[in-house]
């Protein structure tokens, strides 16, 4: 199998931590499609899309391996491993078992201070969508929800959704994009702040339920609208 040639990805900029920029980069681009499932990547090739060398690629590439979501191929580069339509059902399961039962209990211990930074999470979400921004989209909904499952304070819970998030693939991103329901699907996250800023634990657990049903159906580009 002979490295594909890669899709247009933007650079990531000059940042402290080059590898962790790359990796997270990179892993939005698995999630939402732009690297494409089966498809064998090779690290000279993304190195010269994201602006950098080959060899931080080949590192951050070697972490998302641990993750499950590429396979190395020797001499050739990295294929983006496949998930079958029951295997995406089954971490939405897990993640509706965690998530909204989690954010309901958050309702009551986030502090009020706290929701003018949680509201700019969810601005940078509207933000990337606005401006046609999937990888950007992606990450910064990825923090959001990290950052919300936090006051948890339960590290175990945060990595284990971190890990199905990661594995989840939104494939259908890119027609919601071009269709403008991006955006009003972004704007849940605010949807979403108004119940727990309200102190309304239910409302905050079945939009979060209803958010979740969206990743499967469609923005996972299933038929219909699962939420």
């Amino acid at each position: 199998m002979n490295p594909t040639p890669v899709p247009s990805l933007p650079g990531i900029g000059r940042k402290e931590n080059l590898r962790d920029r790359i990796r997270e980069a990179l892993r939005a681009a698995i999630i939402s499609g732009k690297l494409e499932p089966g498809v064998v990547y090779s690290a000279p090739a993304l190195g010269a899309q994201l602006g950098v060398s080959a060899t931080p690629v080949r590192e951050a590439m070697l972490d998302l391996v641990k993750g499950g979501l590429v396979v190395p191929h020797p001499n050739k580069g990295f294929r983006v491993t496949e998930m079958s339509e029951e295997d995406l059902d089954n971490l939405a399961a897990v993640r509706l078992l965690i998530e909204p039962p989690t954010v309901r209990d958050l309702v009551a211990v986030i502090p009020k201070e706290d929701f003018p930074e949680l509201r700019g999470l969810a601005q940078d979400i509207v933000d990337a969508a606005e401006r046609g921004d999937l990888l950007g989209y992606i990450e910064a909904d990825h923090v959001f929800h990290l950052t919300l499952l936090g006051y948890s304070r339960n590290r175990f819970l945060v990595d284990v959704v971190s890990d199905l998030r990661s594995r989840t693939r939104l494939l259908g991103l890119t027609p919601l994009l071009e269709s403008g329901r991006l955006v009003r699907s972004a704007a849940e996250h605010h949807e979403l702040l108004d119940f727990v800023e309200a102190g309304d634990p239910s409302g905050a657990e079945l939009l979060m339920r209803r958010h979740i049903g969206h990743v499967r159906g469609l923005w996972a580009g299933a038929a219909g609208d699962a939420g």
